[in-house]
């Protein structure tokens, strides 16, 4: 009996194809997958957790969770649009310099501490900072009759106490402590510009270079403080140039050009932050001497920041960076009785092509800028370690 053999039909062919195609796919997908878990292993990242200390710059909700204020514009929209597309409590219209650093080392957004759960894992990190913090306890402005300007009481030392309070969840034994806290990141501000700016929303502003002393002193302790610990390798940046934030720019506007700098800031609050500055690079260098089993880390801020400050446009901000992307008005488009998220103020159509968001911090594009200095240099000092990530 002869055995007709029949060539394979369209509809074959196309069922055969479909197989090999499913079969590529899985060994692909599974192929890929044990290359991601490969690059994830935490043990070739260079940090495996941070934790992070601070004001607004680096919030990323314990304001919002500490319920110090009822309904706070940062808990709501235009806040959070530009990534998040809802408010998480960042003083911006997305991600802050902490979130592009976590990105950079292959590690979580740090959740806030105060809204933290029960059964959390936290072992990759988590944030202390707190919105309006200051480096001095709340007792200073008290004394100083500024107390009604003050957003929180929690201060970088309390902060710390978070953080001692905390360790026990993070490891058990000095040796697991130390173990552990030797691959983290810790990041100790930027905190004291909230220092200046109540005293400077006040009036006082022959006080703030009286300041600056108990300001670093307060920071030294609270870096001495991680380093008993168990911390190894610590970040902490300077202040911006303030003279070229719209708050300031708003308040003490002159008539006077000479008070200006090329860029359009105002020279003597510049200079201000300058001095803070050269206070905290002197008492860190001590620091170093003092702790040389410790790596301490300057994050210029200043000198990253004056780069767009000086040309905007060149770095993509088009719309400048002295004037807000939203506000109620006004030269820099900041009006204290309509900030941004209050009634009469409206935010931009495009963030992007400002550096300034609500007239006292900066836009997610803008933090992306800066973060990426003091990640792949030349604005650490000495320079972070090498990153998994990069930053678009």
């Amino acid at each position: 009996m002869r055995v007709l053999v029949q060539p394979p039909s369209d509809l074959h062919l196309h069922r055969e194809s479909m197989k090999i195609y499913i079969l590529l796919v899985i060994i692909t997908s599974f192929t890929f997958g044990f290359i991601e878990k490969v690059v994830s292993n935490p043990s070739s990242r260079p940090y495996t957790a941070i934790f992070n200390f601070g004001d607004s710059l680096s919030d990323t909700g314990n304001f919002l969770a500490s319920g110090a204020i009822l309904f706070p514009v940062i808990g709501k929209l235009p806040y959070g649009q530009t990534f998040f597309k809802r408010a998480t409590g960042r003083c911006s219209d997305g991600r802050l310099m902490i979130d592009f650093i976590a990105e950079a080392y292959d590690l979580p957004y740090l959740p806030p501490y105060l809204a933290l759960t029960k059964d959390q894992y936290i072992q990759r990190g988590v944030n202390f900072a707190v919105a309006g913090a200051t480096a001095l306890d709340a007792k200073f402005f008290i004394e100083a009759g500024l107390a009604k300007y003050l957003w929180t009481n929690n201060s970088l030392n309390i902060q710390l106490g978070w953080f001692k309070k905390l360790k026990p969840s993070l490891c058990t034994t000095k040796q697991d402590c130390d173990s552990y806290f030797k691959r983290s990141l810790f990041l100790v501000g930027e905190i004291g510009g909230n220092d200046y700016n109540y005293a400077a929303i006040a009036g006082n502003v022959t006080q703030l270079q009286s300041t600056v002393p108990p300001v670093v002193e307060a920071i030294t302790m609270a870096i001495n403080g991680l380093i008993a610990e168990g911390a190894r390798e610590l970040l902490v940046p300077g202040n911006f140039p303030i003279g070229c934030s719209a708050l300031y720019l708003t308040l003490f506007r002159s008539e006077n050009k000479e008070d200006y700098d090329e860029s359009g800031c105002l020279k003597t609050f510049n200079g201000f932050a300058e001095y803070h500055n050269r206070e905290l690079k002197l008492a860190l260098e001590t620091l170093r001497k003092k702790n040389p089993h410790a790596r301490i880390l300057y994050a210029d801020y200043y000198g990253a920041a004056k780069r767009f400050f000086h040309a905007p446009g060149h770095h993509g901000f088009t719309n400048g960076a002295l004037r807000a992307c939203c506000g109620g008005g006004g030269p820099f488009n900041f009006n204290i009785s309509a900030r941004c998220g209050h009634t009469g103020s409206k935010a931009c159509a495009d963030p992007s092509t400002y550096a300034n968001w609500d007239g006292i911090h900066l836009t997610e594009a803008a933090y992306r800028y800066i973060a990426k200095g003091l990640i792949y240099g030349p604005f650490s000092y000495p320079p972070l370690k090498t990153s998994p990530n990069k930053i678009a």
